[in-house]
């Protein structure tokens, strides 16, 4: 997992670089990047419900396969035709690792210990994306673009050795994967967030469009698999309240991360006039923060309820979001450093109890749907918060940055309201037999 998200934070960082060295417009490389997300917003779900059928361990060991040979044809690509097929086929490996984890992470754990688990997880995460851009920052002083792919394949075969010992064979429910389903969930997903993304940056009529198939499909989709014992958009998990609540508390307050992530690097340089290098050490508080406080959240999601912890969390996070819209022009270092850190102590008290909830909350036999609509809800988040950052700033500029963490800190806010109202629902954690876990 630290891997897939250093890759994505790295190739963000250093698209400039790349795109001026293999001769390619901004408007052009910008796919290096969206390749790469497409694909694995496309597979997310389709990966999810195919390792619930034939076991975690086999989709998640090809994938780490993939990621490291694509990550060589990355570093061999010799133009931007072959770069982007190489992080297509990279995307596909990511697809699979991201789709597994949080099943495996299930599957390995005690439910007594799964909380903390989740929290180790989150850390190490967070620990990725504070550096990732130091990162590739550093890489790129000392050597050329192609190496900020190469460092995957020491990780990645040392993991596909590791993952071969020590990976649970965790057993899928049987069955096949339906492939007019996948398809439909393949359109919604793809068409809805590609759509979305269009229609803030350039073209608005074709951005619709795509939304509008996105959104027919996933109601085609749902329709199909209505009564479906075990669907690949898994509606059967999404009757369950806590399930559903805690997946609409996850994409709200990822929607509300991202409006500020997009938001602050934007205001830090235009308006605070720091250069990128301090804007990098200047966002580094927040994924700090966050990787210190996730595994202690873990521990206590196995003792207290998620609805609570993720209230107080994301209450926090939402005081932190407000103050950084209040921090004026002329802030010293250490006025963003303890707003930032407040943010990541807020959101990592919420991420991890809130993860174990949507995990447990599935019966054992459908943690991959359940870890795949984990993922897809943080991806819709974001992509959310992305797209109102992208239509404030057409709109008004950068100027529209203090309004925007504003709203992030009302969307926090509700979504600790939701968090709260978990603590109405009834538990309904599965757990799985004590000869089992033996």
């Amino acid at each position: 997992m630290a891997m897939a998200v250093l890759d994505g934070s790295i190739a963000n960082v250093a698209l400039p670089t790349i795109a001026r060295e293999i001769g390619a417009s901004p408007a052009t490389s910008i796919w290096i990047v969206n390749a790469y997300q497409l694909t694995i917003t496309v597979l997310l779900l389709p990966l999810a419900a195919l390792g619930d059928q034939i076991g975690y361990r086999r989709v998640y060991i090809p994938g780490l396969v993939l990621f490291t040979l694509g990550s060589l044809g990355c570093a061999a690509a010799g133009g931007l035709t072959a770069l982007i097929a190489a992080r297509v086929f990279q995307g596909v490996g990511a697809a699979c690792i991201m789709s597994m984890n949080a099943a495996l992470v299930r599957s390995i754990y005690p439910a007594t210990m799964l909380g903390r688990g989740i929290g180790y997880n989150a850390m190490v995460l967070s620990a990725s994306a504070a550096a990732g851009p130091t990162l590739a920052a550093f890489i790129l002083s000392v050597g050329s673009w192609p190496w900020l792919f190469l460092i995957n394949l020491p990780i990645g075969i040392a993991a596909v050795v590791v993952g071969l010992k020590a990976l649970p064979n965790a057993r899928g429910q049987g069955g096949r994967l339906d492939g007019v389903s996948a398809l439909l969930s393949a359109l919604m997903m793809g068409c809805t967030v590609s759509g979305a993304e269009l229609a803030t940056r350039s073209n608005g009529a074709l951005g619709a469009a795509l939304v509008a198939i996105g959104v027919g499909s996933g109601v085609l989709l749902v329709r199909r698999e209505w009564g479906d014992p075990a669907p690949l958009f898994p509606v059967d998990l999404l009757r369950s309240r806590i399930f559903s609540m805690s997946i609409g508390t996850s994409t709200v307050s990822f929607a509300a991360q991202m409006l500020a992530f997009v938001t602050l690097p934007f205001l830090f340089q235009a308006v605070l006039n720091r250069s990128a290098f301090e804007t990098g050490l200047l966002m580094t508080p927040w994924p700090l923060a966050l990787g210190v406080v996730a595994p202690i959240a873990g521990r206590l999601a196995d003792k207290v309820r998620a609805g609570l912890l993720g209230g107080i969390g994301l209450t926090i996070f939402a005081a932190g979001l407000f103050a950084l819209s209040r921090m004026g022009t002329e802030p010293q270092t250490w006025d963003i450093a303890w707003r930032m850190a407040l943010c990541g102590i807020g959101f990592g008290l919420f991420q991890s109890p809130n993860n174990r909830t949507i995990v447990s909350a599935a019966p054992r036999e459908r943690s991959g749907a359940a870890g795949g609509m984990l993922a897809t809800a943080r991806l819709l988040g974001q992509t959310t918060g992305a797209v109102i950052v992208g239509a404030a700033f057409h709109l008004a500029g950068v100027r529209a940055g203090p309004g925007l963490l504003l709203a992030a800190s009302i969307a926090a806010l509700a979504a600790a309201g939701l968090s709260l109202l978990r603590l109405r629902a009834p538990r309904t954690t599965h757990r799985l037999p004590e000869a089992a876990l033996d």
